[in-house]
């Protein structure tokens, strides 16, 4: 049971630990056990044990990093907010050619889908994507600037 343990967790105290756990939730339990199956009924509860070890340490190490990403957030207030959204509208307000405001708007504010774009201009998908891609350019180097 401890070999196994061991092949499978890679630890030797973890491994001991286990093995013990095991033996301690059958006293606990007061599990009877057969002669023919205890040896696989056993090494089946190390098994299961070590993988649900494993599986709780995966679990930790997403929620570890989850938190560590929370923290690298940085906090932004109200008036940082502010300033960002009127470059935005400035920068919206500034797009070139006029088609590429238009659908930006169309796209972000409305919510239509490339094709509904398209119909209602009575232009290409294809077109909506390259001027959207364009706009998108745009703002972006409007609010890299406004941040300068």
């Amino acid at each position: 049971m401890y070999r196994l343990a061991c092949i499978l967790m890679h630890d030797d105290d973890e491994s001991k630990d286990i093995v013990h756990d095991v033996f301690a939730h059958l006293l606990t339990h007061e599990t009877e056990l057969n002669e023919t199956t205890a040896r696989a009924y056993l090494m089946s509860c190390v098994r299961n044990r070590c993988v649900s070890e494993i599986r709780n340490r995966k679990t930790h190490e997403r929620v570890k990093q989850l938190l560590m990403l929370d923290e690298d957030l940085e906090y932004t207030s109200p008036e940082e907010l502010e300033a960002e959204i009127n470059a935005l509208h400035v920068g919206i307000a500034d797009l070139f050619p006029p088609i590429c405001r238009e659908i930006i708007l169309l796209h972000f504010a409305e919510g239509l889908t490339f094709r509904e774009i398209a119909k209602r201009l009575g232009v290409s998908e294809t077109t909506i994507y390259k001027h959207l891609h364009s706009a998108l350019d745009q703002l972006r180097q409007t609010l890299k600037n406004a941040e300068q």
